[in-house]
C-alpha cells in the first residue's frame, strides 16, 4: 500500500495554495509567506521534482488593490477583482520564481476546458510540454469570464487542484490551507476535536466531519477538500491536506513527515478515460432506469438498453454525458448516451429491435454503451467501515 514513506519518491506533484494562506484578512497579499511558498518550489523543482503550482487568490488580491474591505457579492465585482488581482498574482510569481532561476507559465482554466473531451486532452498536452520544458505551469480558475467557476460549480480551486492531478498522472497533490488537516470536527468550535493523520477510505462517516465553510477571503472549506481527495484516491494519486504557513511544510510533506492528512490513493485507479467521465464534466442530464437494470450495471458490467429506462430528464443530445439514476434516486452510474433526451423518451422501455421502427433510424442497440460507462455508486456512497487513524 502506498504510505507516508513513498512521497520522498514522487516525480511529479500539484501544489494548490488557498486565499487564506496567501493574503492578509485585510484581502491584501501575504509577500513573506508567497516567498516561503515560492523558495520551497523552486527548492523541490531543483531537487529533480516536476511541479504544477495552483493559486488562489486572484480575487483577494484584487480586493486590497481595488479597496474592497470584504468579498464582494456580485458577480461583476467579483470578477473585476479577479481581472485586477490575477495580474498582481503573476507579477509576484513571476519575480520570484524567477530570483531562484524557475521559469514559470501562466494556464488559467475554466469548466468547459475540463468538461468538453478534446480541450480536455489539449489542456492536458499543454501542460506534458511546459512540465518537459521545465516550466512550472501556475494555473488559477479564470474567474474574469467564467461566471460557473466564480459561483462555486467548478467547486473551487481544491476541485480544479484534483482535477489537474488525475489529467496529468501526478503522484500527489498538496493542498495548502490555513488548518493542519482533516480533523474529527471544526476545530475552530471544537477544542476537543482531533487531527486525523490517515484516511484509508473516504466514508460518508469521514465526509460527515468536514466543515462548509472556508474564510472570508476564501471560497472552499473541508468540503471542497474531501471532493477533490475522492477525485485523486480514485485516479490513482496521494494527497496531503496540511497548513500553508508551517515552517518548510513542503520539505517536510516530501520527506515523509507525518504532518497534515494523508489520503491514500487506490491500487487500481480509474483509466484516463473513465476518469473523466466520472469527474471532468458536468452531467447535462439523467436517465431512470429499473431494478434489473441497475443490476446489470453495477454487477454484471453491461450496457444500458433502451428496455431499461423508466424515465429521462434533461435537454440533452446524443453524445452527451448523463447520469443514471436507479429505483431509489441514487445516482449509480454515468456515460456518454448515443440518443439524444426526445429519442430517448420515445424508445424507453422497449427492445433494441423497435428502435429502427420507432425512431425511423437505430444508432446503436445501446442507449450507451459499457466502454462509454463508469460506474459511480461506489465512489459516492462508501459503504465500508470508516478507516482513519488519528
Amino acid at each position: 500500500m502506498f504510505d507516508r514513506a513513498d512521497l520522498a519518491n514522487a516525480r511529479r506533484l500539484v501544489v494548490k495554495v488557498g486565499t487564506s494562506t496567501l493574503t492578509y484578512p485585510t484581502g491584501k497579499l501575504n509577500l513573506a509567506q508567497i516567498e516561503s511558498l515560492v523558495r520551497q518550489v523552486a527548492d523541490l523543482a531543483n531537487r529533480g521534482h516536476e511541479i504544477i503550482f495552483v493559486t488562489s487568490g486572484a480575487v483577494g488580491a484584487g480586493m486590497g488593490r481595488l479597496g474592497f474591505q470584504k468579498r464582494p457579492k456580485a458577480i461583476p465585482e467579483k470578477q473585476a477583482c479577479a481581472a485586477v488581482g490575477q495580474g498582481i498574482l503573476m507579477h509576484m510569481y513571476e519575480k520570484l520564481f524567477a530570483e531562484y532561476g524557475q521559469v514559470v507559465a501562466q494556464v488559467l482554466l475554466t469548466r468547459d476546458d475540463l468538461a468538453f473531451r478534446k480541450r480536455y486532452v489539449n489542456a492536458g498536452n499543454t501542460l506534458e510540454t511546459l512540465l518537459r520544458l521545465g516550466a512550472i505551469p501556475i494555473i488559477n480558475e479564470n474567474d474574469t469570464v467564467a461566471i460557473d467557476e466564480i459561483r462555486l460549480r467548478f467547486g473551487d480551486n481544491d476541485t480544479l487542484a484534483a482535477l489537474v492531478a488525475g489529467m496529468v498522472r501526478s503522484d500527489l497533490l498538496i493542498l495548502l490551507t490555513d488548518l493542519d488537516g482533516l480533523y474529527t470536527a471544526n476545530p475552530r468550535f471544537c477544542p476537543d476535536a482531533a487531527l486525523i493523520k490517515q484516511v484509508d477510505e473516504i466514508t460518508p462517516e469521514i465526509e460527515a466531519m468536514a466543515t462548509d465553510g472556508g474564510t472570508s477571503l476564501g471560497t472552499g472549506g473541508m468540503i471542497t477538500k474531501l471532493r477533490a481527495a475522492g477525485i485523486c484516491v480514485h485516479s490513482g494519486v496521494a494527497m496531503v491536506i496540511a497548513r500553508g504557513a508551517q515552517p518548510n511544510v513542503l520539505r517536510d510533506i516530501m520527506t515523509g513527515a507525518n504532518i497534515g492528512t494523508f489520503f491514500v490513493p487506490k491500487p487500481k485507479p480509474l483509466p484516463g478515460y473513465k476518469r473523466w467521465l466520472a469527474f471532468g464534466s458536468p452531467v447535462n442530464g439523467y436517465l431512470y432506469i429499473d431494478p434489473g437494470a441497475a443490476g446489470a450495471l453495477v454487477d454484471g458490467g453491461k450496457s444500458l438498453l433502451p428496455c431499461g429506462i423508466t424515465g429521462t430528464e434533461g435537454n440533452y443530445g446524443g453524445g452527451d454525458l448523463v447520469g443514471v439514476v436507479d429505483p431509489a434516486g441514487q445516482e449509480i452510474a454515468r456515460g456518454v448516451t448515443n440518443y439524444s433526451a426526445s429519442e430517448v423518451a420515445q424508445i424507453m422501455g422497449k427492445q433494441c429491435t423497435e428502435i429502427q421502427e420507432i425512431l425511423g433510424n437505430k444508432m446503436d442497440d445501446e442507449v450507451i454503451h459499457r466502454d462509454n460507462l463508469i460506474i459511480t455508486a461506489g465512489q459516492r456512497q462508501g459503504k465500508q467501515q470508516a478507516k482513519m487513524r488519528v
